[in-house]
């Protein structure tokens, strides 16, 4: 049931009401119910505008499967899913059903006429038929067959599912879907020891649900729809992704508290107990008074109108003359009910006065009296326009209710008794003019007003049971298409209302029933004829045109559908002979069955099989056991009262109050913008009372710095605030910038005080600022004066932290980013409930065997592993896993070269000056041009076309992606908008000619432009629309301008690369706990790491569980969305496989998507991490060939994880099957590292360590110098790489290059030296563990080979040689070649200019040529910097950086190609040294050594 227009008013009157919500917002529920109806409607039919749209049953079904799934992910019920499809209806409903659906296969019909009129070519396959979606079609029984295959797979599969009781009431359980919910939740009222604290979410896109949820009056219920956005374009595409999908969550407790303020002053007014639950009864039935989908609206009472506030005034004035309430339980008290009616018809009169003030005039015109049909209506229509336009005449009047006033209005001249007389004489004829045309009267009589009077208040009662006590008869309707006018329902006090149950319409006969003939192939082929026969003896229920009448209303879809009620009888006669001939199939789907109940069994396994395998795998293991539910079972007695008592005083997160807060109320006109503008009538404005001591900054931060509050009353928040300040001094904690502890009220946390500097205090003042707008334009707020602003960090979810002893615990975490608080509005000291206990207390019970996690540190971050066997190690605090290792792709190349691929952009006046006109023409028409009918002299009405190219939206900060792109200062165009100005130009010169010589016009006209009298100017404009309808470029989907993406051929590029890296490797490690992250509900809204940050190309693994997006499904991020708020973030994602419910965003089809941070891991940034903070000492030792059976017995030790004192790992044995380290698995680092190629004869063969800090490498030879004496070589490396921001190293080069390098090397050979064969049995040695950052590997039998392992995750080897000497020659040569290859932008000699004697190396260059120790290990390295203080918006989150200003705006130069210069030594002794020294710097080359000095 739907009461238009009811949503919106309600939400702007009462502004904190409807709670616009991000999933993580989001609290938590006992039971979610869902109105399927909606849902179904949603996925097969999204946009009726478009008469090209073509969709599959298959397709359907998925899509409201994925939209289930959606919606229970994000409610998480814990204990009832209810699934609802509407079911055979009353038959009060089944004429609203009617309408609507003649309606609807009219207007499908109309808009395909016009499209063929237009010469559009429609797709051949049959277009979605929505009238299906009613019980007993075919389509419906499928799609129940489907739903229960649903609700079977998700049980028998899905974790999270396993603790609910699942309800299904299909399409063949009689009733309305959300009744039958409300039946379900007064059957649970009903039962002994009901919990009162039962909180629910009812989802659907129904108004009257705030009716139905407020009728149980349950303290905890919330309504969840998507948002609501007025005044948008109709053939707008709806957002069905859960990430995108802004919902409002509309809170029923709030509702209540706001209700009694709206009738607060009654409170000392009335002689009997105030009762609020009777009070929300009352108002249940005042809103069925402006019509609903059962009983037509009251003349003249129009919500748009305020007829709401009519309604309450009135109930204000009559509620102290009575002796009670009106509506007791569902039992409509006649007698207060009629003196309640009484009162509000004197607002007939007081409407019929403002038409005969009209008719008055009317009459002075043309000289008769109002005696005629014609006269009456024109009157009253005028009168309407007239108050439409005027915003102060849309308020009726509601002099009438000032008791003082006369009943009979003043007019404005003389009253005495003849004017009197005349009035009602009018008024008398006015109403029955009414009756005789809306109706169909001949007679008004009075036998004819009592009937209409009966008529009306047994359907006020009739929907009152429907609402408290279910049907109470499934034959009852209201058997008129309008309403009597409230001053004709009287004497009603008398009446004796009662019902007959009935039973309700079989589905067949409800088709026939409700179902136009156009829709007729959606019966059984036996009844078609009935429809369309001229001989069917209900053909005239059918007719193909009717007539639609607005009825004082504005909107089409308002208008009564003007076709004749069906005859029960008649139908039920007509399709009995016919009966006999339906199929087996057919009788099947003509039945009533019960709602089933669904529960996870582990004791049932059966096979259940799939009615779709093609698209649905069959079950092979099905866990569900099954229970079907009487029809009966829930009716409660008209008797029950449903009374919910909340003896808990808890504040349950997530459900706001106005509690807490002194605050005082009352109704203005304030302009809150609720739904994208300000509203126009009264809001419910709340004042703060300030308390009357001023607070003193100093004493707030001793009770509130470094503790949690909550904060956005009265939404309630939790957040941790971490700094107070008055605008002048700033008390803040003194912590480390990771550190997020909450402090108890008996610790003192560190704090510190400055004094803010004159920019401070502005800031301040500008928090200030936005502050109180935000309260007072969004949630009808006045905070009044603010002395002292709060700085907290709002909490996201609750992480398991390990702790000693093997213990786990959960802990909050609080955002990165600090936003600013009134302290008015913030509260402290309340006793919230909080269900998120602990689950797991051991980490056995956090990692048990089997478990899924993900690596949070390096080496392979990112990696999804499972929890392998661990009661060996969880003692010592780590868990053994076996992680997934895929190849990552290669972006290094793709991301220097991207601006060979991506969109080029130019200013307005480049594309001008090609096109031959200004820039302004330019800017105008890629924008909007409205053109208007008649001429600028002689305007024809106010209607007008919009005939620009819309491609750019300065006010929404929208562009269309490929064809404009909005900067700081101007906006940029690409080649597809030149062309298509081009063609406009060409088809169009006229426009453009007209335009440049008007330039400071809004609008133009169509006879300013085609002046001629043979041009038809609406002609034009049609075309014009047309021919913009019609270009691919209208299907483009804009985006927000902050919206940072790759462009399409880009991320085609990226799919390329992904496809080549497909293999991956496995490896099994002990890790520290706090090094894993796993997905889990608990910690849902936790973002796994909190210091990444995001880049585009930046590649990403999915960790979130359960979501539309498969768990550890990598790919790279094509676009970044910033936002406000940390949380709010979405990043654009192309995944490297295709999924189900993929979206397509710039790739291939179903593998896009969007995500928040708490959904990724940011793989790049590990890397990022790995290369600028480890700085590492690696010693690779060449090695000579060996057999493979040498191989053999040292693959254990080769394949085994190497441990270093810094690292979370230790050594662990891998499965046979496993290989670890192959040549060609290389482990991805960028690292400052020094290298030292070198032979000794106490170096076990293999053996790799790490330097220790200030550890001497001369101290692993001590036969170094014998050695020199011998005339060894010893080759030493030192390479330093240091990283910034903006510089981009290769991570991962694949081995194909250093076999074509090594190809076309040639070197000449040196001296060669014979090394004694190493050990056929190595070991490693046993005081030092290895590194997992380096190993070695063996070439084949009888051959020398020395390799390099770099720290960017290199391995380069040179070729097999006879000698170890050329081995280590060639190998250090090959190295540099490789590096000069890949990094290097200056030329490289390794004997020219550059190769100077030890005395002309300038000095800057001699420390790092000769060490005074000598040649030890290089520094562990330096500091980075890390940025501070950064603001979260405009950017990327955590920590987003600003672009650097000096690089040019667009895509393709985001990124700085790193230069590095070399700078070599040759000694006069057998040794090469290598020194890399890097500079950051932008198009500058150096000649010489002095140079690279003076720009040092």
């Amino acid at each position: 049931m739907g009461v238009p227009k009811f949503y919106r008013w309600i939400s702007e009157r009462y502004p904190c009401l409807s709670e616009v919500v991000k999933e993580h917002q989001i609290p938590e529920f006992d039971n979610l119910y869902l109105d399927m109806n909606g849902i179904i409607h949603q996925c097969s039919h999204p946009n009726d505008e478009d008469v090209h749209f073509r969709i599959s049953e298959e397709k359907i079904f998925a899509d409201i499967f994925h939209y289930l799934e959606v919606l229970f992910r994000i409610i998480k019920p814990r204990k009832v899913f209810f699934m609802a499809v509407d079911g055979v209806a009353p038959r009060a409903k089944m004429n609203q059903q009617r309408g609507r659906r003649f309606r609807s296969a009219k207007e499908a019909e109309e808009k395909i006429k016009k499209a063929l009129e237009k010469g559009e070519v429609l797709p051949t396959e049959a277009r979605f038929d929505s009238n299906c979606i009613t019980p007993g079609t075919d389509f419906m029984a499928r799609l129940q067959e489907q739903l229960k295959y649903f609700v079977n797979s998700k049980l028998s599969t899905d974790k999270a599912w396993q603790g609910v009781s699942v309800y299904l009431s299909g399409h063949e359980t009689p009733g309305e879907g959300e009744h039958k919910i409300m039946e379900f939740i007064r059957s649970e009222n009903a039962k002994p020891g009901h919990n009162p604290n039962v909180r629910h979410c009812l989802y659907g896109l129904d108004a009257d649900l705030m009716m139905l949820g407020l009728t149980s009056h349950e303290p905890h219920f919330s309504l969840l729809r998507e948002e609501v956005r007025f005044g948008g374009k109709k053939n707008q595409k709806r957002i069905t992704a859960p990430e995108e999908t802004t919902f409002h969550l509309l809170h029923l407790s709030l509702f209540r508290e706001y209700i009694d303020y709206e009738f607060s002053e009654v409170k000392n007014k009335i002689s009997f107990e105030y009762d609020l639950e009777r009070i929300i009864d009352d108002w249940i039935l005042m809103g069925f008074l402006v019509g609903n989908d059962f009983i037509p609206h009251l003349p003249n009472l129009h919500i748009n109108h305020d007829a709401l506030p009519l309604l309450y005034r009135t109930y204000i004035t009559v509620l102290p003359t009575l002796d009670g309430y009106l509506n007791e339980n569902g039992h409509l008290n006649l007698v207060n009910f009629e003196k309640y009616l009484e009162k509000l018809s004197e607002f007939d009169r007081e409407h019929f006065n403002d038409v005969f003030v009209d008719l008055k005039w009317f009459e002075s015109k043309v000289g008769n009296k109002y005696l005629n049909e014609a006269a009456g209506l024109a009157a009253e229509e005028a009168k309407s326009k007239n108050s439409w336009r005027n915003d102060q005449d849309d308020t009726l009047c509601l002099a009438a209710l000032d008791e003082e006033k006369d009943i009979v209005p003043s007019r404005g001249f003389e009253e005495d008794g003849e004017e009197e007389d005349m009035f009602e004489a009018e008024f008398r004829q006015y109403k029955r003019t009414y009756y005789m045309t809306k109706i169909g009267v001949e007679v008004v009589s009075d036998e004819f007003l009592a009937n209409q009077a009966y008529c009306y208040v047994e359907g006020i009662q009739w929907i009152l049971h429907y609402y408290y006590h279910g049907v109470q008869s499934w034959s009852w309707y209201y058997p008129y298409h309008y309403a009597p006018f409230l001053s004709d329902v009287r004497n009603i006090s008398h009446l004796k209302l009662t019902f007959d149950m009935g039973k309700p319409f079989m589905p067949f006969e409800q088709l026939l029933a409700v179902l136009p003939a156009a829709s007729k192939d959606l019966l059984p082929e036996c009844y078609r004829h009935l429809m369309t026969s001229e001989n069917s003896s209900i053909i005239e229920y059918y007719p193909l045109d009717f007539k639609t009448d607005l009825n004082g209303k504005q909107q089409e879809w308002e208008a009564v559908v003007l076709i004749p009620f069906i005859d029960e009888r008649c139908l039920l006669a007509a399709m009995e002979p016919y009966s006999n001939h339906l199929t087996k199939s057919e009788k099947a789907r003509n039945c009533h069955t019960e709602c089933a109940e669904y529960r996870y069994d582990a004791g049932v396994d059966h096979p259940y099989p799939s009615t779709l395998p093609e698209l649905f795998p069959n079950i092979t293991h099905c866990h569900v056991r099954a229970m079907l539910i009487p029809m009966d079972a829930w009716h409660v007695p008209l008797s029950h009262v449903g009374r919910s008592i909340n003896s808990s005083q808890l504040y349950f997160c997530g459900f706001p109050t106005l509690k807490h807060i002194r605050h005082k109320f009352y109704k203005k006109k304030h302009g809150v913008v609720v739904f994208q503008q300000s509203s126009r009538g009264e809001n419910m404005i709340l004042e703060i009372l300030l308390e009357k001591e001023e607070p003193v900054c100093g004493d707030v931060a001793s009770q509130v710095l470094g503790r949690s509050v909550f904060v956005n009353w009265p939404h309630l928040e939790e957040a941790r605030v971490v700094a107070v300040s008055d605008g002048e001094s700033k008390f803040f904690l003194d912590e480390p910038v990771a550190m997020q502890k909450l402090y108890d009220r008996g610790s003192s946390p560190p704090t510190k005080v400055i004094y803010l500097s004159d920019k401070e205090q502005k800031d301040w003042v500008k928090d200030v600022q936005g502050i109180m707008e935000h309260f007072g334009k969004r949630k009808g707020i006045i905070i009044n004066e603010t002395v002292v602003v709060l700085y907290g960090q709002l909490l996201t979810g609750r992480k398991y932290v390990p702790g000693p002893n093997g213990q786990v615990h959960l802990e909050k975490q609080w955002a990165k980013q600090i936003l600013p608080f009134a302290y008015q509005t913030i509260v402290k000291d309340i006793k919230a409930f909080d269900s998120s206990s602990s689950h797991f207390k051991t980490l056995e019970d956090l990692f048990p065997p089997t478990t899924t996690v993900f690596m949070v540190g390096n080496p392979y971050y990112g990696a999804m592993g499972e929890v392998q066997e661990s009661s060996d190690v969880i003692s010592e605090g780590r868990v053994r896993v076996v992680f997934t290792v895929p190849c990552e792709p290669q972006m290094e190349a793709l991301i220097q070269n991207q601006h060979k691929y991506c969109v080029r952009y130019s200013p307005g006046y480049v594309l001008a000056s090609r096109l031959g006109i200004t820039s302004y023409l330019v800017s105008r028409f890629s924008g909007s041009i409205f053109i208007g009918r008649g001429s600028k002299k002689n305007p024809h009405g106010e209607q007008k076309a919009n005939v620009g190219l819309n491609l750019k939206f300065n006010k929404k900060n929208e562009e269309v992606p490929g064809y404009t792109k909005r900067t700081e200062k101007e906006w940029l165009y690409s080649v597809a908008v030149e062309e298509l100005l081009a063609e406009y130009l060409e088809r169009f010169s006229e426009v453009f000619d007209l335009v440049s010589r008007n330039s400071h016009d809004d609008v133009f006209y169509e006879d300013d432009i085609w002046p001629g009298e043979d041009d038809n100017g609406a002609d034009k404009v049609k075309e014009i629309t047309s021919w913009l309808k019609t270009h691919p470029v209208a299907e483009i989907a804009r985006a927000s301008c902050d919206l940072q993406i790759l462009d399409s051929a880009i991320v085609a590029r990226i799919e390329e690369e992904v496809e080549k890296a497909k293999s991956t490797k496995k490896v099994r490690v002990t890790v520290k706990p706090h090094l894993l992250f796993r997905p889990l509900e608990q910690q849902h809204g936790v973002i796994p790491d909190p210091d990444a940050e995001y880049h585009l190309f930046d590649r990403v693994v999915n960790v979130r569980d359960g979501f539309s997006v498969p768990l550890g499904l990598r790919g790279t991020v094509i676009g970044i969305k910033g936002a406000d708020r940390e949380a709010e973030v979405l990043y654009e994602v192309v995944f490297d496989e295709e999924f189900a419910g993929g979206l397509t965003i710039r790739c291939t089809a179903g593998c896009g998507y969007r995500l928040p941070p708490c959904a990724l891991i940011n793989i790049s940034h590990g890397v990022r991490v790995d290369q600028g903070s480890h700085k590492l000492t690696a010693i690779v030792k060449p090695q000579p060939a060996s057999s493979s059976q040498h191989h053999s017995q040292d693959k254990g030790q080769l394949s085994g994880l190497n441990h270093s004192p810094r690292s979370p790992f230790v050594p662990t044995q891998v499965r046979e099957e496993e290989s670890m380290y192959t040549p060609h698995t290389v482990i991805h680092h960028t690292q400052l590292y020094t290298t030292h190629v070198c032979t000794h004869t106490h170096i076990i063969a293999g053996s790799i360590r790490l330097l220790k800090r200030n550890e001497d490498a001369n101290s692993l030879f001590p036969a170094q110098s014998a050695a020199k004496k011998v005339g060894t070589p010893i080759y030493i490396m030192y390479i330093c790489i240091y990283t910034q921001q903006h510089s981009y190293l290769p991570t991962c080069l694949q081995q194909t290059e250093f076999e074509e390098l090594i190809a076309n090397l040639k070197i000449s050979k040196g001296n060669e030296t014979t090394l004694p064969p190493p050990a056929k049995n190595p070991t490693r040695p046993s005081e030092e563990p290895l590194s997992p950052q380096s190993f070695a590997m063996v070439g084949a039998s009888g051959l020398m080979l020395c390799q390099v392992k770099l720290s960017t995750g290199l391995l380069v080897h040179g070729p097999q040689c006879q000698s170890e000497n050329e081995a280590k020659e060639k190998a250090a040569l090959f190295t540099l070649q490789r590096l000069v290859s890949v990094v290097c932008v200056l030329p490289v000699h390794l004997h020219g200019a550059w190769a100077s004697p030890m005395g002309t190396i300038p000095s800057v260059f001699s420390g790092l040529l000769r060490p005074p120790q000598g040649y030890g290990p290089l520094p562990w390295g330096m500091p980075l910097p890390v940025p501070q203080g950064q603001p979260f918006y405009g950017g990327t989150f955590p920590g987003a950086r600003p672009q650097a200003p000096s690089v040019a705006i667009g895509s393709h130069n985001q990124f700085v190609p790193l230069q590095v210069g070399f700078i070599f030594e040759v000694l006069k002794e057998p040794w090469i040294t290598i020194h890399f020294v890097h500079y950051s710097f932008r198009s500058r080359r150096f000649k010489d050594p002095t140079e690279v000095n003076q720009e040092s």
